[in-house]
This record gives C-alpha cells, structure tokens and sequence, in this order.
C-alpha cells in the first residue's frame, strides 16, 4: 500500500515523516494532506507518544486533523479481536458544544478512517434519536463523536457506556463554559475510564482561568501547547465597517447583497430572533435566503446548508452556534448585521470567507446600539477597522417597502452484557 512521495521541505514537517498506519496514511494522502499546518506538527510528537495535551488554537489552524490522527493511530496500534468488542463502549470520545462541530469532527474522522475499518458514531440533538440509540445498541463503536446534551440522555438510558475509553477528546473547551455545559461535561466525565488511564486532549481557542482549572482536573501531566495566529483575522479578507443608523442597515444590507461580486454570503445576527426577522425581510426583497440557528431541525439545517453549498440559495442568516459549524469553501462575503459583543467571536465569523488561500470580504454595520463593541475588537484583533459611512447607491429606496418592527432589548458486535466487567488490561 503505497503512498505518494512528499518532497522535502526543512521548514514544515511532513504526515510521512511519522510512523503513522499505512492504512491511515493512505487516508491522509486521499484527503490531500502533505505538510503538516503549525499545530498538528506541535502536538503529533507529543500526542502520539501518549501524553495528554491541552492545545490553545484558533478555529481552521487544524487542530481537529490532529486529535483525530492520534486517536485513530492509537486504535491501530492497540486493536481489539472484534469478538471481544461489545457495543455500546466507545474506544475514542470526542467532545464538542454544537450539532455542527460534532458534524465536522464525524465527517474528518470517516474520511481518516476511509481505509482502517474503524466506526464513528455520531450522537446529538435535533437527529433522529431512534437510529443513534440503535447504533449505540447494535454496533461495535470506535468513535463516538457527541453534544454533551445528547449523551447525558444515553448515559442516563444506559445505551453507551464510557469505562472502556482510551482517549478522550475535548475540543473549544471556551465554548463550552460560555454556553453552560460544564456540569454536563462532568457528569460525562465521571463516567469515563479514570484520567491515570486515559489520554486526554483539550482544545480551547481562549484560555481563562476557568478553563485552566477545569483542564487541570481533566488531564495528567499534560503537556500544553499555543499556536498562536499570525494575525487573528484572516490576511485576504478585506475588513469594512459602515457606520449607518439601526433604521437603515436593512437597506444598506439588500442593496450590498444584489452587487455582482456578492455570490455567497452568509450574514450574522446575534439573537435568534434578529435572524428570523432579517431572513423574512431578505426575502420579501427578493433576496435568495435562509434561516440558520440553533432553534432550526437538525436535518432541515443540513438541507439548508447543502443547498448554500451548491449555490441555491444565495446568502445564510446564522448566529454564532451555527456559524461556527459553517465550513463552506467560496463563501464571498461575510456580514455583521450586528457586532458581536465577544470581540473572539468577529474572529470566527468573518473566518467563514477567505478560506484556503482566497480573497474574502467583511462588511460590518455600526449603529449607536452597537458601536461601542468597535474598540474591543480592535484590541483583540490588533488592528484598526475601517470605519467610512455607505456609498450613495447602498442607500438607494428598496423596491418593497420596510416592514416596521417593534425595537426588542438586546439583552440576551452484540450488546453489552449485563453487569459491570474490569477494565481491559
């Protein structure tokens, strides 16, 4: 099983230059992976010699290939006969906070697993509960990709056990502080193998002490990793900000959108209920729009998203749950009908455009209601914004006129036998 030969290169470090699985060098080669993205060629040395991690990095610097690589590795190193496997006990539990991460993070490792046989079971809200549970019961599971809500309801029903795990994953460790799910996850992690016998990775994008403390309680003599961006915004996306009045940003927003340059675009709000506005008022424009957020079906949102993909629809209205699981190569424009009011979270969603080396553009609106977010994310991105007010032609009349709306605040194998058995040796 050969595998193309990657040259040289003194200044990166190459996926061949591991003793990785054929079969699982056969997978990163099929995906085009050569060289090695700063955060994977700093943790793989240290991952795959066991030791637990905890990695500071932002979105898209490729963390997730990274846990995944060492997890899969460690399965093929240390099989299993599959007659003394049992469903319902994952080898590898990798953690995120929304449906979308989880998503992502299932789709990589399918891929990485194209050619080692293993299973990824994904279990999350919003999908069809019957068939996760039937997977949990019914198939041998090697890794079980999960929200922290979703899980709970299978810990609790007994269908998925977690005192068989080699690895557990914890990625955007920040996020999940910052949407409460932390006594989740401890509920989670009480049921899992003891930390003395597991390896723990753990990824955060921001590290405040909260964080610090819950990571060291979840790891062991970890090693700790940052890789810290060039610039925290992206190079190629060309950063606007139009200082225009709450009243006219719709106008200025629809008029943007029917420029030629605009194809994809995905538009943020920070409240559901903004975004439901904003879609309905795009559309009654004759905008080609969508809706979004967390209170959509998971299996409309994936519908959603694949017709943004293939161009059906032309702009997305997200919050920023839903933006994040956003991976969409030639996303054009990127707008902040609102400023966000966590100045990490402007990072992640002009991230969405400008992606895999092409030109991007963020267009921001600032109004007396939320301008004072500006300095914020001007510190944290250590840069100055552009601030300049509409050219005439985005303020030009709308062919349908604006429905008045009311001003809301802006707060906002076969089944496990019964009983308990010892853990593996």
């Amino acid at each position: 099983m050969n595998t193309p030969e990657v040259p040289v290169d003194e200044r990166r470090t190459r996926f061949t230059d591991f003793q990785l699985d054929k079969t699982l060098q056969k997978a990163i080669a099929g995906i085009g992976f050569e060289f090695c993205t700063p955060i994977q060629a700093e943790t793989l040395p240290l991952t795959l010699a066991g030791h637990d991690l905890i990695g500071q990095a932002q979105t898209g610097t490729g963390k997730t290939a990274a846990f995944l690589i060492t997890a899969i590795q460690r399965l093929l190193q240390s099989p299993i006969p599959f007659a003394e496997r049992f469903a319902s006990e994952p080898r590898i539990l990798a953690l995120a906070p929304t449906r979308e991460l989880a998503l992502q993070i299932a789709k990589d490792a399918e891929e990485l697993c194209a050619h080692t046989g293993h299973n990824v079971v994904t279990v999350l809200g919003g999908m069809n509960y019957d068939k996760q549970r039937d997977q949990l019961r019914n198939e041998v599971v090697d890794i079980l990709v999960a929200t922290p809500g979703r899980l709970i309801d299978f810990l609790g029903s007994q269908d998925v056990f977690l005192d068989q795990l080699d690895i557990l994953i914890i990625d955007e460790a920040d996020r999940m502080l910052d949407m409460g799910f932390i006594p989740d996850v401890k509920r989670i992690i009480r049921k899992c193998t003891p930390k003395e016998e597991r390896q723990t990775l753990l990824f955060s994008a921001t590290f405040n002490q909260d964080v610090l403390n819950l990571s060291s309680m979840w790891t062991q003599s970890a090693e700790f990793v940052e890789i810290e961006p060039e610039q925290k915004t992206a190079e190629r996306v060309e950063q606007t900000v139009y200082m225009v009045g709450e009243d006219d940003k719709l106008t200025v927003l629809t008029n943007y959108l029917q420029r030629p340059e605009v194809s994809k675009a995905i538009i943020f709000a920070n409240r559901r209920d903004q975004c439901r506005d904003l879609e309905a008022d795009l559309r009654r424009q004759g905008i080609s729009t969508a809706l979004l957020s967390g209170e959509i079906a998971q299996s409309k949102r994936l519908r959603t998203l694949d017709k943004f993909k293939d161009g059906s629809i032309k702009a997305l209205v997200a919050t920023d749950v839903a933006g994040r699981g956003i991976h969409v190569s030639g996303v054009t424009h990127v707008f902040n009908f609102n400023l966000p009011e966590n100045a990490e979270d402007y990072v992640h969603r002009i991230g969405r455009t400008g992606r895999a080396g092409e030109h991007g553009v963020s267009v921001s609106f600032a109004s007396e209601d939320d301008a004072f977010s500006l300095p914020a994310i001007e510190s944290y991105i250590s840069q100055k914004l552009e601030c300049t007010i509409p050219e005439e032609s985005l303020m030009a009349p709308l062919s349908q006129p604006v429905q008045p709306r009311r001003r809301r605040s802006s707060g906002g194998g076969g089944r496990r036998p019964q009983g308990r058995r010892q853990r593996r040796a």
